[in-house]
């Protein structure tokens, strides 16, 4: 595989089963720093299999992995060095104030000058008022955005977001991708991008590729897929492959 430094994820042929029920199958993906790929799909589609593998959580059944040039297999602790991970559905713990999640995960991180570093994402996200509070007492979309100044503790290079957005009114939801697009391009961060927010998708990601049933469907920039289907927005797209490829392909995860 190529050791291209400017590639910071590169799939090939990747597949995964679970008993009889395929949650990928030859799944080919890339993407270069300072590039946003939306990895969109109905439930079912493949986009946490492919996650989970990607972080070294899971291990293919078959095909090649490489994250930073690295097997995320074999060299998951080296890799999480320089990438970072945040999901509207995981949680910090519930029983620590969220400045003592914060100060766990910059130690775990080696972050120097960690005091610093935490104030100013916690104000850059909006949340610095909730620093001494439990985190398990705060809203959803409070936790979202302390998930997401965890996962830019380390100055990450790579990014995996899995619906960042999902539990944020629309006004936050517009900060947060601001923010989010100003960090990445000020910094060339790589970011792969899971949303159903169609809108959302469009406005941020360079490319996509459009799982359905563990099988890539689709790929390319935005606006090329849009007129390859006749579609006008996404939400038309995402409508139009379900219904065209519902029961056309086996299992899904």
């Amino acid at each position: 595989m190529s050791t291209d430094p400017a590639l910071l994820v590169r799939v090939t042929g990747l597949s995964k089963t679970y008993g009889s029920t395929v949650a990928l199958s030859g799944l080919d993906l890339t993407l270069q720093r300072g590039r946003i790929l939306g990895l969109l799909g109905p439930n079912g589609a493949g986009k946490t299999t492919a996650i989970h593998i990607l972080m070294g959580l899971l291990t293919p059944g078959s095909g090649q992995v490489r994250v930073l040039g690295m097997d995320p297999g074999r060299e998951r602790h080296r890799i999480a060095e320089r990438m970072n991970f945040a999901s509207a559905y995981v949680q910090l713990p519930s029983n620590l104030k969220v400045y003592e999640n914060l100060n766990v995960f910059a130690g775990l991180y080696g972050v120097r000058d960690a005091r610093r570093k935490v104030e100013e994402l916690l104000e850059l996200f909006g949340v610095a008022e909730l620093s001494g509070r439990l985190t398990g007492s705060l809203s959803s979309g409070e936790k979202t955005r302390v998930n997401l100044v965890k996962c830019l503790l380390n100055d990450p290079e790579l990014l995996l977001l899995d619906e960042p957005t999902a539990s944020l009114d629309p006004e936050m939801a517009d900060h947060v991708r601001t923010t989010l697009r100003r960090i990445q391009r000020e910094r060339g961060i790589g970011i792969l991008y899971t949303s159903h927010n169609m809108p959302e998708v469009e406005e941020l990601c360079d490319s996509i590729v459009f799982l359905h049933q563990g099988l890539k469907i689709a790929e390319g920039p935005p606006r090329e897929v849009l007129a390859r289907y006749g579609t006008r927005d996404l939400d038309e797209l995402f409508i139009k492959i379900v219904r065209k490829e519902h029961g056309s392909a086996g299992g899904g995860s």
